[in-house]
């Protein structure tokens, strides 16, 4: 058994990380500024698109979407209910149903066959996501939605490519800068989208509604007490946080073949284990992995899964879960009336997966700890 505590994840901080902060605190400029400027530069010369909005979160980002589209009330969005409930949230708090679509058994990826089945005259927007970092079949699912918008989310996904290009490349989609992703920025996320018009949307969504920011303000001459244009919040990212995401930015080609290598590992040595079973890749398309989690199943009639990652912390291995089913959380259960049965594929899943250690600090040997404990944990039942 390991003598240290492998943890499930944590930040790959490093001296340029903390110096790029350090230079932050000693400019006099903070909040929203010019690091906010680059962050939503560099993110948008990575992925291809066209105009970035830095935000305190990806909740946020799809806070804003929905009021910037006018969702509410009578409207749907068909979203997969294995996804962090966040989604989920913001489309209720706006009044809005969503409308759950299963995923493939496998991949955990939402089909465009299931986006297809789902779409009434009512939908208004479809959130599919690219799940632990894989690529969704993004031209089968715009081709399902007909005239509907399709925003991508990205949430795991900096690093992802699909055919040759990079996710959000086109259209929509938001990421997410949380402590545990690729990227990060402590809290923090970032819209992207070709849509100039959607993009000053948000971006005046995000600021109290006024129409230029204090950063904006005072480069462009502007007078210090700019007009509310409409009611807006509080979302914007601080230029600390943009700081530690711009550093990241510059590296994340060595932090996601770290992450890619790690994976292989998991997947070699994990062949000779039936019982805990990795996601497959999907199908028929040309993509690259960023690696963001790596979600084994756990199925096995020995061991259920809470009690495994019980065990496996017995062994000194950290795990996660991602993610229990939003469909069959306790207020979608007793509120809204989704009930065990309505998606199977998603069922099938939410009680099994289980996430293993990744994060670019481990060493392949970590790997090889984490795969011994699991087959100790198997053998002992």
């Amino acid at each position: 058994m390991r003598k240290e505590f492998l943890p499930f994840t944590k930040p790959a901080i490093n001296e340029d990380d903390i110096q790029a902060v350090t230079a932050v605190l000693r400019s006099g400029w903070i909040t929203n500024g010019p690091k906010n400027q680059e962050l939503e530069a560099g993110v948008c010369a990575f992925t291809g698109n066209r105009y970035g909005v830095a935000l305190s979160s990806a909740t946020a980002a799809m806070h804003l979407l929905l009021k910037a589209m006018e969702i509410g009330p009578g409207d749907e969005v068909i979203t997969p209910s294995m996804t962090w409930v966040s989604i989920v949230n913001m489309i209720v708090l706006a009044g809005a149903k969503p409308v759950f679509v299963d995923v493939d058994r496998e991949t955990l990826l939402v089909t465009p066959e299931a986006v297809r089945a789902a779409v009434t005259p009512r939908t208004r927007l479809i959130v599919p996501v690219h799940f632990a970092g894989a690529a969704l079949d993004l031209d089968g699912i715009r081709a399902a939605a007909g005239s509907v918008p399709v925003v991508e989310d990205a949430a795991h996904a900096l690093g992802t490519f699909y055919k040759g290009r990079h996710i959000g490349s086109t259209g929509s989609a938001i990421y997410s800068f949380h402590a545990i992703k690729n990227v990060t920025t402590g809290e923090g996320g970032m819209f992207v989208t070709d849509n100039r018009e959607l993009a000053d949307a948000i971006r005046l969504w995000k600021f109290h509604g006024i129409g230029m920011d204090a950063f904006d303000r005072q480069n462009r001459g502007r007078s210090p007490q700019a007009e509310v244009l409409h009611p807006g919040f509080k979302y914007n990212l601080t230029d600390i946080c943009a700081a530690i995401g711009v550093s990241q930015l510059a590296r994340i080609g060595e932090i996601n073949a770290k992450r890619r290598a790690l994976a292989m590992r998991y997947r070699e040595l994990l062949a000779d284990v039936p019982e805990i079973r990795p996601l497959a890749d999907p199908v028929g398309y040309d993509f690259t992995h960023a690696w963001h989690l790596f979600v084994v199943r756990v199925d096995t009639p020995k061991i259920g899964r809470d009690a495994f990652m019980a065990e496996l912390k017995a062994q000194n291995i950290g795990t996660g879960l991602h993610f229990r089913c939003a469909h069959l959380q306790k207020y979608y259960r007793e509120v809204m009336g989704f009930r065990a049965g309505m998606l199977p594929a998603t069922e099938y899943n939410s009680d099994r997966i289980c996430s293993l250690p990744l994060f670019p600090d481990m060493q392949l040997e970590d790997v090889d700890d984490v795969v011994s404990a699991i087959k100790t944990v198997l053998a002992a039942r």
